[in-house]
């Protein structure tokens, strides 16, 4: 659904990305400079008083359909707990060119970073698909690597994505109310390569997290890029336990089909993993 008037200023949609990447750093999501975060503007701003510096660089992969848009871009090598003390020299602005494969850069003078993140193709693919197919004005997309998550996602098991949703899903109840359409499961693909891309733009149609596996995750909203950092959130704790209760010889029951069943009644849940 689209954001609606009043829009956001830059300043607080900057703010907004340190808090998200703090607390990815705080629930271990997020080691050293694992993890970044980009976010779709579809509403007119002008980035020069942030980020004054401009060149032009070439788009990791090709988006003509998004000429005119505006994201937000973490910088490779930067730690998403720092954002929030300095935004401005942590991310960058890029706006797409008329001819989709080259991008105006904008950048502070404090700027810490050589290039934009190397997950880049991935997240303007997503975020292709997103606005294109559903017309929204605003979406936000978060890699980070959640450290119970990624694990479980080396144990065979874990890696068929049925197994790994009734698993994950059954320790709370805010779990399938918050991500009823279950957790993607995309087997290794090279960090950057286009087939992780191309296999995260299909799942991230379906699904609203996405797990990488041995890698991480990647999350999405067309809300706000808090709401993606709390899916990622959801999702980890509902590892968490699942970890917690592997140690403990899997004593724990966990919620059954006909409690979730009886939770989405409740909350008119249309889920789609039990």
């Amino acid at each position: 659904m689209p954001v609606e008037a009043p829009f956001p200023e830059l300043s607080e949609l900057l703010d907004l990305i340190g808090q998200a990447g703090r607390r990815l750093a705080e629930i271990e999501a997020s080691e050293g400079a694992a993890g970044n975060i980009s976010v779709y503007i579809g509403w007119p701003v002008d980035p020069r008083r942030q980020f004054p510096y401009q060149e032009t660089i070439e788009l990791p992969t090709s988006i003509p359909e998004m000429a005119g848009a505006t994201f937000l871009v973490t910088g490779s090598g930067r730690r998403l707990r720092e954002i929030k003390d300095d935004p401005a020299a942590n991310l960058g602005c890029i706006i797409i060119n008329p001819d989709g494969q080259t991008a105006r850069q904008y950048t502070s003078p404090r700027r810490l970073f050589a290039r934009l993140t190397s997950e880049l193709n991935s997240h303007l693919a997503v975020h292709r698909d997103q606005v294109i197919n559903f017309k929204t004005n605003f979406h936000a997309v978060i890699h980070a690597q959640p450290l119970h998550l990624t694990y479980l996602s080396h144990i065979p098991r874990y890696q068929d994505q049925r197994y790994l949703n009734q698993h994950l899903l059954r320790w709370q109840p805010e779990s399938i109310i918050n991500l009823p359409e279950g957790i993607g499961y995309i087997p290794f693909r090279l960090p950057g390569s286009p087939e992780l891309m191309t296999a995260t733009v299909e799942k991230l149609r379906q699904h609203r997290v996405v797990l990488w596996a041995k890698h991480g995750v990647m999350a999405r909203s067309d809300a706000s890029v808090k709401r993606a950092a709390d899916r990622i959130e959801y999702a980890e704790i509902g590892a968490r336990y699942e970890y917690l209760n592997l140690v403990n010889g899997e004593l724990g029951e966990g919620l059954s089909t006909q409690d979730i069943d009886a939770i989405c009644k409740a909350f008119n849940v249309q889920q789609s993993v039990y």
